[in-house]
């Protein structure tokens, strides 16, 4: 080698190892990651304005998409501030377990906070949206937090007693919203709170909780305060108080309450005094001014009369045209073609998980439209082989539509079969099984079974499931002794949480809402790792009456059913909270909600344990025997509190399932596991393992 070419050498070496570095370090980000940002983007609507994003697969880190910022292969930061997008956040935000910034702020993003938030986040900016609703429990346990910002929004009612374990936040921004109520006692806590901006609420009571806080900036103006202003807080640089009843402030004339529809500004603004009006001469106004008028007046008149000309004209055509328009408009849909024509953009451009279904126009009505099944299709013969011509031995379940088949494929991939029977069917037509089978194919949660495939072959019905292997909560609760030793306490709750999202979820994601209509103890599947699996997600859009029904199959569900459908046939999302407060009774007592073989008085489970639900020496009575003692003592009556609520016989009074998934969150937070002895009314603390992975002492 020639001494240039030796001298070359290093250099082309390095050359060639920065090129193959950039070939082989190709960023793969975390799946979860992954997963959590396409159910943002499909809640946001899948703005275009998000640049590179996708509905399904893609790769953020390596792909560059619009706000995204990763470390390695994880998502550390999330900046889509004014970007002009719309939607909800969704509800996967909290498995962003590595991201520190989240700023949606600028948008118009609506509907309320997610119950849990990406639980590491040092910066939380949510300002100048439409969000409503109050602060989530969750926010308690990102002690992180150095920066929250949710100012220009529409939440309400308390602010909460979230604050005591944040002490690195600096700067806290609440102003321009409706809250209500005093400040909570754990902002005194906050030892590193510099800046607070609170002003333009609701807020009452005294703001002497803040008087121990290194504060440089308060902003308090316009709310309700009363009381005096504490004297450490009158050498803070920055105070504005203005717009409150202070004792020891300087009385304002008339103070003015701005708009609270109003975003946020930079800094306080006054209302200035009225401008004064323009003084006229004795002599009266001149007669150029008085000219200019009269003229003014007549070209103003003329340009109404045009213009009314123009309004009669156009509806005269109107009213003269063609039959096909005139259909158009006595459509329930009111608005013109055009109107309508966008509505069905707006549904088409909804998320996937609302499950919009296309709607067109047809012989003056609106019709539904199947949509593209994500599913994929089967053969019969390949069914038949994976369930050995659907086998005795390969049951697995069975149900009013017909019998779940285990089923092996040859590439080793487990499967569950659902083989319908038509004579089970309303609706017998091909188009409306498919629709269904789209809708239910892009049902996409973490705790609901997903449909994989289907097959028509044949005039046969069959749907295609992930298979979930560890059996169902009905059995585990009622036919194996040995296995519901395994359903700890936290593993009961764990299940009471999961199933509660998978409803939440089709009440109030889907659009239009989902009722289940089937829902109970038999059709919660468990994994492994005992995480619950809701089955059968759709599937009463294939018979709406089965519940009417008297069968063998049906029988076991009477002891679920909620009063309203008992009486009138009536069954509504409110009557699957009631079905979920059934199970819960399940989970607490390890009782069958309808056991012949008890007394007369304890046959029905909601019967018998209704009047002893908020009495807490029955209450310790209750509970599941297996469970050997070993349960939280605190958030035992918190959980008898939630069942309480759901399975009230009045269906207005129950809570939405949102409402009771937070309710569930709090619970898991708050919880200290205990042992409570029979002779011992109070119990004693102490910590315990943890063998299914849930945390009750953040």
């Amino acid at each position: 080698m020639a001494t240039g070419d030796r001298a070359m050498f290093p250099v082309l070496v390095l050359i060639f190892s920065a090129i193959s570095g950039f070939s082989v370090v190709h960023c793969v980000t975390d799946p979860s990651d992954v997963q959590a940002l396409q159910v943002l983007y499909t809640s946001l609507n899948s703005p275009s304005q998000l640049t590179s994003w996708k509905n399904g697969g893609g790769d953020p880190c390596g792909e560059s998409w619009k706000g995204i910022t990763c470390e390695r292969s994880a998502v550390v930061s999330i900046d889509i501030s004014d970007s002009g997008v719309s939607g909800t956040l969704g509800y996967l935000l909290s498995d962003l377990m590595s991201l520190r910034k989240l700023d949606v702020s600028g948008n118009s993003i609506h509907d309320t906070l997610p119950y849990q938030l990406p639980p590491n986040l040092t910066s939380l900016n949510l300002a100048r949206n439409n969000l409503s609703g109050n602060l989530p429990y969750s926010i308690s346990a990102m002690a992180s937090l150095t920066y929250m910002n949710v100012s220009g929004n529409s939440l309400s009612m308390s602010i909460g007693d979230i604050f005591a374990d944040h002490k690195s936040l600096s700067t806290l921004d609440l102003s321009h919203n409706n809250f209500s109520g005093a400040l909570p006692s754990s902002l005194s806590t906050v030892s590193q709170l510099s800046a607070l901006y609170v002003q333009n609420n609701e807020l009452t009571g005294t703001i002497d909780v803040l008087s121990g806080l290194p504060l440089t900036t308060l902003n308090v103006a316009n709310n309700h305060f009363n009381g005096s202003i504490p004297k450490e807080l009158t050498s803070i640089k920055t105070l504005i108080y203005d717009g409150n009843s202070f004792d020891n402030a300087p009385a304002s004339p008339q103070p003015q309450r701005p708009d609270k529809k109003r975003k946020p500004s930079g800094s306080k603004k006054h209302k200035n005094s009225p401008k004064a009006e323009g003084k006229s001469s004795d002599k009266g106004l001149s007669g150029g001014v008085v000219t200019g008028i009269v003229f003014g007046s007549l070209f103003v008149a003329g340009i109404i009369a045009l213009v009314l000309y123009l309004c009669l004209h156009k509806k005269r055509k109107k009213v003269g045209g063609s039959t096909k328009r005139a259909s158009q408009r006595s459509l329930p849909l009111s608005g013109t073609t055009e109107v309508q024509e966008q509505r069905v953009k707006d549904l088409k451009s909804s998320p996937a998980e609302k499950v919009a279904v296309d709607r067109v126009m047809k012989n003056g009505s609106i019709s539904r439209m199947r949509s593209p099944i994500t599913a994929s299709p089967y053969t019969v013969s390949s069914l038949q082989v994976a369930t050995n011509s659907f086998s005795q031995e390969n049951i697995i379940g069975e149900g009013s539509l017909g019998r779940v088949y285990r089923a092996e494929f040859p590439n080793g991939k487990l499967m569950a079969i659902k083989k319908i029977d038509n004579a089970a069917l309303s609706l017998q037509e091909e188009d409306n099984f498919l629709e269904a089978v789209s809708n239910m194919s892009r049902l996409r949660h973490p705790n609901i079974v997903p449909l994989a495939g289907y097959c028509t072959e044949h005039g046969q019905r069959l749907l295609v499931y992930e298979y979930v292997g560890n059996g169902n909560l009905d059995d585990m609760l009622h036919l194996n002794d040995e296995r519901s030793m395994n359903l700890t306490w936290n593993a009961r709750v764990k299940v009471a949480l999961g199933t509660a999202k998978a409803l939440e979820y089709l009440h109030e994601v889907c659009l239009p809402s989902i009722v289940h209509r089937n829902f109970k103890s038999a059709n919660i599947l468990l994994d492994e790792e005992l995480n619950p699996h809701l089955s059968d997600c759709g599937l009463a859009a294939l018979n709406p009456n089965t519940e009417r029904r008297v069968s063998t199959q049906m029988v076991g569900s009477f002891g679920y059913s909620a009063p309203e459908f008992a009486l009138s046939g009536i069954y509504t999302v409110k009557s699957d909270v009631y079905t979920f407060g059934v199970v819960m009774l399940e989970l607490l007592t390890g009782r069958k909600p309808l056991d012949s073989s008890r007394t007369r008085a304890e046959q029905s489970l909601v019967r018998w344990a209704t009047p002893q639900l908020h009495d807490i020496d029955a209450l310790s009575k209750m509970v599941d025997p297996s469970l050997n003692g070993m349960y939280p003592a605190k958030s035992l009556s918190r959980f008898a509190d939630i069942i309480a609520l759901c399975i009230q016989p009045e269906p207005e009074f129950r809570p939405p399932m949102s409402e009771v998934v937070q309710q569930l969150v709090r619970l898991v937070q708050r919880a200290s596991v205990v042992k409570r002895r029979s002779s011992d009314d109070n119990g004693f603390s102490y910590r315990t393992p943890e063998h299914d992975h849930m945390d009750f002492s953040f």
